[in-house]
Order: C-alpha cells, then structure tokens, then sequence
C-alpha cells in the first residue's frame, strides 16, 4: 500500500470517527433527559460548568459530565445563573442549558397585606422560610436607612401587594420593589389629585391613607372616611382616630382602648394632638391612597362602627353621639369590625 493510500485511508476513517463522534454527541445533548416527574436543579454562586456537570450526574440526568463541559465549550456564551430551576419531561440537555442561561428560575410569591404595619410585612417574609433576613430586629428608622427611603421612618413606605421572588432573594430587595410601587402610585395620584386638599406634600396625603386604610375594610367607605378627616382638618378639629392611638401605644396596647390610652402623650394621639400624626401607621394599597387624593362627597364629620363591618355617619355631634348609643352601646352578638366575606 502506497503511502499516499495509506493517508487517505486515515483520513477517511478520522472522518467516519468523528462523523460518528459527532452524531453520538448530538443524540445525547437533544434526547430527553430521564425525567419522570419535575426535577429541581439548584445553580449556586460561583458555580463552573464543571460543577454543574457533576450535579447534572449525581442527579442521574446525564451519563458522563464530560457531556455538558463539552456542549457548554460548544457554546461560549453560555453564562448559568444563580437560582433554582424546575426540569421537566421532555427537556434534553440544551434544553435545560438554555434555562440556565435564561436565569428563569422557580418564583414563589408573598402577600403583604394592605393595613400591616412594616414589622408584620418583615414576619411575614420570614415566614416563608424561604427569603434572605437581614432587617429583623431594626427600627422604623433603621430600616428607612438601610433602605435610603425618602423618608426618615419606614411605616407606611411599602406598597401592600402580591410579589414574586426567587428563593434567596432578600428582604432588602423585595421592600425595594415594595418601596419603588408605593413611590409610584403616590405619585401618579398627588399629580392627578383634587383640587383644594389640606396636604402640604405626598407624603401627608400618604399618612392620611394609612388611617383610611387602618378605618375601614369597606371599599366604598374608604372616599368617605377620607372626606370627614380631610374635612375635620379643614375646620381645625382634632381627628380623633381611635388606630393613631393604637399605634402610639405600640406593644403595650393589649386590645383594649381605654380612657387612660386616648390621654396618652404620644404624638400619634389624634385626641389630645390637632392635626395628621408625623408618620403614616400601616402600609397602603392603591384604594386608600387614590380615597385620600379623591375623597368622596359627604358633610358628616362623624362616623362610628355599626358592628357589620360597615360604619354610620353623622353629619352632627347630636347624631353621632345618638349612632354611638345605637351601635356601641348595645353592640349586636354577631359585632364584627370588618364586612363578612361573600
């Protein structure tokens, strides 16, 4: 055999090998992976291919890690990220390089509710096991510095909402997103606001809405409500709000609003102090922020609970304190302070 056929052979079969190596290759990257039922996959900080290819093994979703070092050195720009991801039937391998790469990782999702303070939206994500806690613990004020808030104390600084989060992420950046939605909303509406308010700034506005918000469950309420404060501080009367109070008394509050509490000193004491309290009480949803720039029409200066949820207002002192007889007095056996869920 002349050397010349010789190296021709040796091309040929060269070729064949790696035609061959070529197509075993391709058959293991897009055949589908043995998932019988959704599989997690965790991509951690710092992470190398080389990594991720022995938890692609040890999980049993590839035969050799060589496998994906190969596919990812076929693919430069290739970049995993940090987070876990949920592998289903019937992705193969670059399938489930591309969601790496994607950075789609599982979402979970928190409610903070709207007339919760700023420490029970910190339980709250700490209760789901599941977020990063760094802010446990802090003041109002720590927390509004930690965050850089507009404001100098971080009550009433989150927009009460549903969010989506990565497991890991931190409690710092889901107030953020929290922080950004309430500045927002705030905005839009001081910008769209009614004409004639006694607010001096948003932020005003944004503490009314907390008491709105803290006053009633009752959508339709909530401009009313709104219009008797706004319409109470227009004529230089104290608001009278028994939640101020309640706030201001923080953990020494058992439940039980007394004489001796609505004599408290505390700033927040809308009986003894005329006009807003200096923070907002609770965190807000876009109702009572859009009640306290878009009050209703009403000249009751009064309201008082009727024990279904709902309140009764009273343009008068004579009729508020007839409603108050009616209602407190003799409060109905099924009194609840919220209205009953259809």
């Amino acid at each position: 055999m002349t050397l010349l056929k010789w190296c021709l052979r040796a091309i040929l079969l060269c070729a064949t090998l790696a035609a061959i190596g070529s197509a075993w290759l391709y058959n293991q990257i897009t055949s589908p992976l043995p998932i019988s039922e959704q599989q997690t996959f965790e991509v951690k900080a710092g992470d190398t291919s080389f990594q991720l290819a022995n938890s692609l093994y040890q999980q049993g979703l590839i035969d050799t890690p060589w496998l994906l070092r190969v596919a990812a050195k076929l693919q430069p720009e290739w970049v995993p990220k940090v987070g876990k991801y949920a592998l289903q039937h019937p992705m193969n391998l670059l399938d489930v390089m591309a969601l790496l790469d994607s950075g789609k990782a599982i979402f979970h999702s928190v409610t903070l509710l709207e007339g919760h303070t700023t420490k029970e939206f910190i339980k709250a994500l700490a209760a789901t096991g599941k977020i990063e806690m760094t802010l446990e613990g802090l003041s109002n004020a720590e927390i509004a510095e930690q965050l850089a808030l507009s404001a100098k104390h971080a009550e009433g600084m989150f927009f009460a909402n549903t969010y989506r989060y990565h497991e890991g992420d931190t409690d710092v950046q889901i107030l953020t997103r929290a922080n950004k939605l309430l500045e927002k909303h705030l905005e839009d509406n001081w910008q769209n606001k009614a004409k004639g308010l006694p607010y001096k700034s948003a932020y005003e506005a944004l503490i009314m809405a907390s008491i709105v918000e803290k006053e009633t469950a009752a959508p339709d309420e909530r401009p009313l409500i709104s219009r008797v404060f706004i319409s109470r501080l227009e004529k230089n009367m104290r608001l009278q709000t028994d939640p101020t109070v309640i706030y201001g008394l923080g953990d020494s509050f058992n439940g039980n609003l007394t004489r001796k509490s609505l004599r408290d000193t505390s700033p927040y004491n809308t009986y003894r102090h005329f006009g807003l309290p200096p923070t907002p009480i609770a965190n807000v949803g876009k109702e009572a922020i859009e009640a306290a720039l878009h009050p209703g029409v009403t000249k009751a200066l009064y309201f008082v609970a009727k024990g279904d949820g709902t309140h009764a207002f009273s343009n008068s002192l004579k009729e508020h304190n007839a409603a108050v007889k009616a209602y407190q007095f003799k409060r109905r056996t099924d009194y609840r302070s919220t209205p009953k869920a259809e």
